[in-house]
């Protein structure tokens, strides 16, 4: 059977921006270029056809003052190895997404078909944008200073002396090269709504980070610091998405419950060991959580539409900015509404009962018990679409988490071996983010300076400001009390930790002692 287009809709922006599907950073990372040049919107760009390999080899060659000395064969395989954003990459059907987003022009050389960031990066810049006291337009216009280095701001053209590396400077000459031939504009903004997120502590905790990271831009080559960003940019989304699917369903219950939880890692990263099954309950936890959250989320979608159903019967007045916020939403839920929710809700459930009776099919088990029970009109709605729905999108949000959370990839916060379950990991590349924020603390002449940390007072610092466990388990999430044989896991897995940390080369033992074991910056500041 298939459902009326109403009915079947889902997402929420007041929820999140992201339409749940598997994404590239990459290519959010692209789309959220434009948003910082633009303010917030994204850009319309005019072209006639998508880009092949050879026509950024063309350009090249094209204009020699800006190319001096390029060789086409060894350009080619510049471009392709290093430069290009590649769908398929390696295969004979390989198509180019864009460039890679290492300098903010790049986003005008995209490929839109092959580059879509699927709402990704309208959640990045909301949560960005929204942090308390302005810290987020301050973040952002760092952000914007540090992408668009060596471009003037108000001609976008080069700077002259701009310090500047190889690869970016190439992709600023090539924006340059066809800077007369592109049309660029924002796009339309007046029916742009501005959503907070769910939990507003999201945001500071990001940008927070993103300050810290980007005051090593002068200290950490522009390549591996874009990649930081974009693990960086990939976690932060990750763990938002995981701790509103604990949040919004206690929210639609009428409860007010702060973000909590938290994520044991197995650092070893072998699976079969105690501690990759203790990281295979939690990650089975969380993951378990996407049906009851996709039956919260169709809840506030469908309280959106019978609130703007009320606007339209001048039962309740429009929001001051247009826009219905989660907990004015959840509100309708009360007894004062009962009467018009049930009116509104029956006729959408004769709807959907119809839709089946007239395709002559017969109903699902499951939507026949629902039935049964004879809840309330609005909870039986919407209990019989997410029946209809909840494995649909139990797939989407399930793949979106295994991208956000970079699955089986350099910077990944989960793993999963090809025939067996997802487990939460520590992978050396967001070792060496978190280890690179943790190790600055603030004051001294530059606003920040470094200094050595215990591996104890990290562990304390994963744990308090992320919410990551390595030496002990996290009070529910699945884990109770830890037992014998989980403090031998727990053991194993703080060695396999300092092993780690040897290995990316900011710990050196100076002791077997535990206090005296010390994490050094790989990049000192002074005080």
């Amino acid at each position: 059977m298939t459902l009326h287009k109403g009915d079947r809709e889902f997402r929420h922006p007041g929820v999140t921006h992201v339409d749940y599907k598997q994404v590239e950073m990459d290519r959010v990372l692209t789309a959220f270029l434009p948003r910082l040049w633009w303010g917030g919107l994204p850009s319309v760009l005019a072209r006639s056809a998508d880009l092949t390999i050879e026509d950024f080899v063309d350009t090249v060659h094209e204009h020699p003052k800006l190319f001096e000395g390029f060789e086409r064969d060894i350009t080619r395989r510049w471009m392709e190895t290093h430069l290009l954003d590649l769908v398929n990459r390696g295969k004979p059907n390989q198509m180019v997404a864009g460039l890679r987003p290492l300098h903010g022009f790049t986003y005008r050389f995209r490929n839109s078909r092959r580059s879509r960031p699927s709402g990704v990066d309208e959640q990045l810049y909301a949560m960005i944008q929204h942090a308390s006291d302005g810290r987020g337009i301050q973040a952002l216009q760092y952000l914007k200073t540090f992408f668009f280095a060596g471009v003037d701001a108000n001609t976008e053209t080069p700077k002259l002396g701009a310090e500047i590396d190889v690869e970016t400077q190439a992709l600023i000459n090539l924006s340059e090269a066809v800077r007369k031939d592109i049309t660029d504009r924002p796009a339309g903004g007046k029916d742009r709504k501005s959503y907070q997120p769910l939990y507003p502590g999201a945001s500071d905790l990001l940008v927070e980070d993103i300050v810290r990271l980007l005051f090593h831009q002068h200290l950490i080559p522009r390549s591996v610091l874009v990649d930081y960003l974009k693990i960086l940019f990939a976690f932060h989304l990750a763990l938002y998405h995981l701790q509103i699917m604990k949040l919004l369903p206690a929210r639609v219950k009428g409860e007010q419950p702060s973000p909590s939880g938290g994520f044991f890692l197995d650092v070893g990263g072998i699976p079969g060991t105690p501690a990759a099954q203790l990281a295979e309950r939690g990650a089975s936890v969380w993951y378990g959580r996407i049906p009851e959250f996709v039956r919260a989320t169709f809840y506030v979608k469908k309280l959106d539409d019978f609130a703007q159903n009320l606007v339209k019967l001048n039962k309740l007045g429009k929001p001051l900015n247009g826009v219905f916020k989660v907990e004015d939403l959840v509100a309708l839920l009360g007894p004062a509404y009962s009467g018009d929710r049930s009116q509104f809700a029956g006729a959408r459930l004769n709807r959907v009962l119809e839709s089946s009776r007239a395709s002559e099919e017969e109903l699902d088990s499951t939507i026949t018990q629902i039935l049964e029970l004879e809840l309330d009109p609005f909870t039986t709605y919407i209990d019989v679409i997410t029946a209809f729905r909840v494995r649909f999108h139990r797939q989407y949000v399930t793949e979106c988490l295994d991208s956000l959370l970079l699955k089986n990839r350099p910077g990944a916060m989960i793993a999963q071996p090809r025939r067996g379950e997802r487990r939460f990991v520590l992978d050396s590349r967001l070792l060496e983010v978190l280890l690179q924020i943790a190790l600055l603390q603030p004051g001294g002449s530059q606003g920040f300076h470094t200094a050595p940390l215990r591996v104890d007072q990290f562990l304390a610092i994963l744990r308090d400001r992320y919410g990551l466990y390595v030496d002990r388990l996290p009070m529910g999430d699945g884990f109770g009390q830890a037992g014998i044989t989980d403090q031998v896991a727990l053991r194993e897995n703080v060695r396999a930790f300092t092993a780690r940390l040897r290995e990316i080369g900011f710990y050196s033992d100076m002791s077997d002692a535990y206090l005296t074991q010390t994490i050094t910056p790989r990049y000192v500041v002074p005080a």
